[in-house]
Formats: structure tokens, C-alpha cells, sequence
């Protein structure tokens, strides 16, 4: 891969053939900073109240406690952010994607056939993808609840709607995501401009008048928080890290937006526009210690508290859009990869390829949000069950980063050492201190995560241990097809596409058809759907046919290649194979009958897995999506044929 800078894929024209101009890069700008920094950018809403809130008081509102976590905050987002993210991990781009499971991908690929260590990289990935799940139920619920809360600060006498108000904006918001953000999604990037403006001018007003609170960018007070109150320190920093939560975005939605955007976006505006609103805050507190309560909205003047109760709620809305479509972004690269059962998968732009909906993903995290924000019914509660997800994505991000930089790039060893020191230090530390709150609610995103692990490597084995099965059952294709001719087999009018994931051995369906009614089709089509470790395939690079050994029998193999990114449409993939020069496919795709291969699981004590992750495997195959869908067969058209197999 050689220099990281020139690794990039289509990323940095938003995935198009040239660089975008003036107009496209402000566009894409916009964009990023409606839909990448929409978690990040509402973090002041809840981070600094929680601070303040842990464990009865144990950090001050006095001027070294204050100072100190001001100090926290802004290197937090210096190193974590500005450092690691935006500067380090944007250039580790899978052909343009980003997010854990796109960087897991590659590390698979730049490792190669390093016996084991691919397979360490892709569980590890694994795992991080499971953690955002956490991630993923916790934000709505933290992040609408904590905008809704203003609404006890500007209106006290309506303290009592503050849980129903929230749950219903949230229903409404999962509700709405069958449609697709395609329609609103022009709307995020003005909403986040105006939130991030009023965002810099409170602070900056508190600033300008309490100008003493500057000093605390200086690194010098964080260490002497450290060092003369250690304990507090370590537990304050399990909601420090609060502030850093949607980082993960920058590098999920690169693929959308382009690195470019995305860091221009960061340090013109997000980044100058938390800083000044948390040096507000910590101002604001030190000048009326009471503020503590709510620092955010006691920021602003009275006039002005209920205004940005809704824009707050607005913004919140926005962040939870992003971390909803991350989760349907990391569930599709998930199937493509192995580690999910097909699942129902709608695109709800013409468009934009990236936009989907998954309608299984999208109940169970609504049944999860509304669960949570009933139970806990406030965000300074949530908050303690933030972080360990977080935290958990940042060191296995980083640890994946670390190997693409030895292995592609050739990092010198201190170049490594100074990172994973500087980083990883300061990830492990806050990884550490959120261990304090696995008693307190922490140990809500790691049964997720592990829920979600478990299902994931459950799916990957039984999938490996059904394929092997089922190849014995099917035999090699060669010989089927030297026996059609040898024993001149009647052939029938018509097509047949038989999908099938290798043209070494025969789809169970064509073996069952020939075995049962003793024909075969004038026209036979064996399409296998290759998922590659990279996000996108180019149209002409996507197909290959081979006659098999036999050019004047009617029985191709046709390759089709894809990208865990790309859309999966096979009748189109055929008309486009029957077009290509030379192929000389004779047949009408949008006439032929699709045969799908079915395989009745049975469940066996045979080794292999154990018997409780049998049963779950069987429960996510019958509960898949309908292969014919997730091909885009025509129901009408479509045959299911198949033999039982033993697990």
C-alpha cells in the first residue's frame, strides 16, 4: 500500500471519477458536518453536568477541580480526536470505507495468508462492530433525553413530560427510517451550523467575561488534577470521556463525505466550537457553583433556554439518525462478510447506495432505546452506563490501526511505540476508569456487545460447518456435468440460474432437479456472488464467465464480484453479462427461472460446535430474510429445491 496518503479510495470524491469543486466541497462539507459530528456535537448537552454529578460530589465546582477537568476535556479531544482520528485513522481507508469492520477487512487483506493472525484481526473487528451495537441503543436514548431535560430548567412545571416527550420523538424518529434520510438529509448540515454557532457564542460570551478560564487549555492543570487528587481524577475521567463519544464517526462515515470534508469540517468548525462552549461552561461554574445542575442551558440567557430546547432536540434527533444508519451501514457489512444471516435489506435513496434500511435492525433498536430510557428515565443515569462501549471501539480501533501501520506502511518502531504509548495510553486509562461503572449500568453495553459477539462468531462457525456439509452433499461439478454428456441427458426449453457460491462443486437445487425429473435446461446459468474485503467493485470489473470446459452445451459459470458496499441485484447482473462481447450468453434473463439450493438443517451431536450455539444457529436461519430477496430474484420466477443437511 506504500504511502497512506495515496491508499485512498473513491472516498475523496465522494466515491465519484473526479475532485469536487468550490460548490461540491462546501456541499460535502455541509454534509459531514450534519451527519458525521451530529454525536460529538451534542456531547456539552450532558459530559460536563455528568462530571460534576458522579459519586455524590466527588469533583468540586473549585477552581483546581474545575480547571483541572476543563484541562481533561480539551486534551481528551485534543489526542483522541484531533490526533488519532482526523490526523491517523482517516488515512487507513478500505478503498475509500471506513469503521471497524471496513478496517478489520483490511488488516485481513494487507496480512494475507499469515497463518491465524487474518482470523485474529477479523474477531477483533468483530468484537468492535458488537460494541457499537452498545453504542448504537445508548446515544438516542442519552442524547434526546438530555436535550428534552432543558425543558425543566426553562419551564420547571413541565419536569413531569420530560420521559414521555422523549419517547414519543424517538418513535417517531425510528419510525420514519423505512423512508430513508435522503428526503431530510439536506436539512442536518444548516440545523448543525446553527447548533454549532450557538454553541460557540454562548461560550464565548461567558469567555470574554471570565477570560481567566483560558488558562485552563494548559495541559499543566490536568496534570496537577492528577497529581494532587489521583482518585478523583481517575473517576472523573470515566465521564470525561463523555466528550469524545461519536468519534468513531469521523472514520464510520468517511466513505460519505471524504477525509477532506470531514477535517476541514473539524478544526473550522466542531472542534473551535466545543472548546468555547466547555471553557463556557467550566466559567460558568466556577462564577455560580449551583450551575452545576445544568450548565448547558443555564449558559444562556432565560429568553433563550426554551429555543434551545428544541433546537438541542433537534440536534440530538440528528445525532441519533447518524448512529441508527452506522448501525444499519455496520449490519450490511456484517452479512456481506459472513458474520449475520441475510437480513432484509431496503435502499432508500436512488441515489446514494449507502442508504439503508433494515427493518429486523431497526425494531430491535427501538424495543432497546425505549427500554432504556424507561428504565433509567434520566441521561445523568444513562451516562453511567456510557463509556464502556466507547471505549472498548477506540483501543480495538487503534490496535487494528497499529497493525495496518507495521504491516502496510512500514512505521518504524518508535513512530509505533510513540502512538500506542500517547493513544493507547490514554484510552487504556479511560477504558480503565469506566470499569469503575460496570456495577453502576456499565455493564449494560458489554451484554450487548457480548450478545452481539456471540451471534456474530455463532453464525460465522455454523455457516463454516453447514458449507462443508453441504459440499459433500453437492459433488464436484466437473463430474456432474461429464456425466450429462456421457449419458446424453434430455434437455428442455428454457433457462435455468441456479445461484451457487463456487463452480467446483453442483448447486444442490440442479443436482435435485436432474435426480427427480430427469432433465435438464436447454439453458443452464451457475452465478456465484462473490463478497470481496473491499467496500466497492467497478461495474467492468465485476463479471467473468467460463464455459465450463464445454463451449456448445448451454452451461456457463458466471462470476459476479461485489463489494460488502455494493447492492446485490443478480437479474441485473445477468442482463449485464448478457451483453458483454464475446460472451455469447443465448438466453433472455428476464425470462429464466431462478432455483434456489435449500438445505433443511437437522441437529445432530456431531462435533464441531456446541450444542446450545446449534440451536442459536438454527434460530438466526429461520429467522434469515428470504434469499430471493436479498437477491432481487422475481418471486414469480423463483423455485426452491434441496436436500437435508446435518449440523
Amino acid at each position: 500500500m506504500g504511502d497512506p496518503e495515496k491508499s485512498t479510495g473513491p472516498a475523496a470524491a465522494g466515491h465519484g471519477t473526479s475532485a469536487p469543486g468550490t460548490k461540491g466541497r462546501a456541499a460535502l462539507m455541509l454534509g459531514a458536518l450534519g451527519v458525521v459530528y451530529g454525536d460529538i456535537g451534542t456531547s456539552p448537552l450532558y459530559s460536563l453536568q455528568t462530571v460534576f454529578s458522579i459519586d455524590h460530589g466527588t469533583v468540586h465546582p473549585t477552581h483546581s477541580d474545575v480547571h483541572g477537568v476543563i484541562s481533561l476535556v480539551f486534551w481528551t479531544i485534543t489526542v483522541i480526536v484531533s490526533l488519532k482520528y482526523v490526523t491517523l485513522i482517516l488515512r487507513a481507508d478500505n478503498d475509500g470505507e471506513g469503521g471497524v469492520m471496513a478496517l478489520a477487512a483490511l488488516v485481513r487483506r494487507v496480512l494475507g495468508d499469515v497463518r491465524g493472525r487474518a482470523a485474529v484481526a477479523m474477531g477483533v473487528g468483530v468484537l468492535g462492530a458488537s460494541l457499537f451495537y452498545g453504542d448504537s441503543v445508548i446515544t438516542p436514548a442519552i442524547s434526546v433525553l438530555s436535550a428534552v431535560e432543558g425543558l425543566k430548567v426553562s419551564t420547571p412545571g413541565l419536569s413531569h413530560v420530560v420521559v414521555p416527550v422523549a419517547a414519543t420523538i424517538l418513535a417517531l424518529l425510528f419510525l420514519v427510517q423505512r423512508w430513508g434520510t435522503h428526503r431530510v438529509g439536506s436539512l442536518f448540515g444548516p440545523v448543525m451550523l446553527v447548533w454549532f454557532a450557538s454553541l460557540a457564542a454562548a461560550g464565548l460570551a461567558e469567555v470574554v467575561e471570565r477570560p481567566a478560564i483560558v488558562r485552563a487549555l494548559l495541559p499543566s492543570y490536568a496534570v496537577e488534577f492528577a497529581a494532587d487528587r489521583p482518585y478523583t481524577a481517575f473517576i472523573a475521567m470515566g465521564a470525561i470521556v463523555l466528550v469524545i463519544t461519536g468519534a468513531e464517526a469521523l472514520y464510520a462515515d468517511m466513505g460519505h463525505f471524504g477525509k477532506g470534508p470531514i477535517r476541514r469540517v473539524w478544526f473550522a468548525v466542531v472542534f473551535p466550537a466545543l472548546t468555547l462552549n466547555y471553557l463556557g461552561q467550566g466559567a460558568l461554574i466556577l462564577d455560580d457553583p449551583r450551575s452545576v445542575r445544568s450548565p448547558f442551558f443555564l449558559l444562556y440567557p432565560h429568553w433563550a433556554r426554551l429555543p434551545m430546547v428544541v433546537l438541542a432536540t433537534a440536534a440530538t434527533v440528528i445525532a441519533s439518525q447518524a448512529v441508527i444508519s452506522g448501525a444499519f451501514s455496520v449490519s450490511r457489512q456484517a452479512v456481506r462478510l459472513g458474520y449475520l444471516p441475510p437480513l432484509r435489506i431496503k435502499h432508500t435513496s436512488p441515489r446514494e447506495i449507502g442508504q439503508v434500511y433494515l427493518p429486523a435492525i431497526n425494531g430491535i433498536l427501538f424495543a432497546g432505546v425505549l427500554i432504556l430510557m424507561l428504565g433509567f428515565r434520566s441521561s445523568s443515569r444513562l451516562a453511567t452506563a456510557y463509556g464502556m462501549a466507547v471505549t472498548g471501539t477506540f483501543l480495538i480501533t487503534t490496535a487494528l490501526f497499529l497493525v495496518i501501520a507495521r504491516v502496510a506502511w512500514r512505521w518504524a518502531a518508535w513512530k509505533l511505540a510513540l502512538t500506542g504509548i500517547v493513544v493507547g495510553g490514554a484510552e487504556i486509562t479511560y477504558f480503565s476508569a469506566n470499569l469503575t461503572k460496570v456495577t453502576h449500568g456499565g455493564w449494560l453495553p458489554l451484554l450487548i456487545g457480548l450478545t452481539v459477539f456471540t451471534l456474530m462468531t455463532t453464525w460465522e462457525r455454523g455457516r463454516e460447518i453447514v458449507t462443508a456439509h453441504r459440499t459433500a452433499k453437492e459433488g464436484p461439478l466437473p463430474e456432474f456435468i461429464e456425466k450429462l454428456h456421457r449419458d446424453g441427458v434430455r434437455r428442455v426449453p428454457g433457462t435455468a440460474v441456479f445461484p451457487h457460491p463456487t463452480k467446483m462443486t453442483t448447486p444442490i437445487a440442479l443436482r435435485a432437479n436432474f435426480e427427480h425429473n430427469h432433465v435438464v435446461h436447454e439453458h443452464v446459468v451457475i452465478v456465484s456472488m462473490v463478497s470481496e474485503n473491499v467496500p466497492y467493485i467497478p461495474v467492468d470489473q465485476r463479471l467473468s464467465i467460463d464455459d465450463l470446459g464445454y463451449s456448445d452445451d448451454g452451461i456457463v459459470h458466471v462470476t459476479v464480484r461485489h463489494g460488502f458496499q455494493d447492492h446485490q441485484d443478480l437479474p441485473a447482473e445477468l442482463r449485464r453479462a448478457a451483453r458483454l462481447p464475446g460472451a455469447e450468453l443465448r438466453f433472455d434473463p428476464d425470462r429464466a427461472s431462478y432455483f434456489l439450493s435449500y438445505g433443511a438443517l437437522r441437529l445432530t451431536r456431531a462435533p464441531g460446535m456446541r450444542r446450545w450455539r446449534k440451536r442459536l444457529f438454527l434460530a438466526l436461519a429461520r429467522n434469515a430474510a428470504n434469499r430471493a430477496e436479498s437477491f432481487a430474484l422475481p418471486e414469480t420466477r423463483t423455485v426452491l429445491m434441496g436436500s437435508r443437511i446435518d449440523l
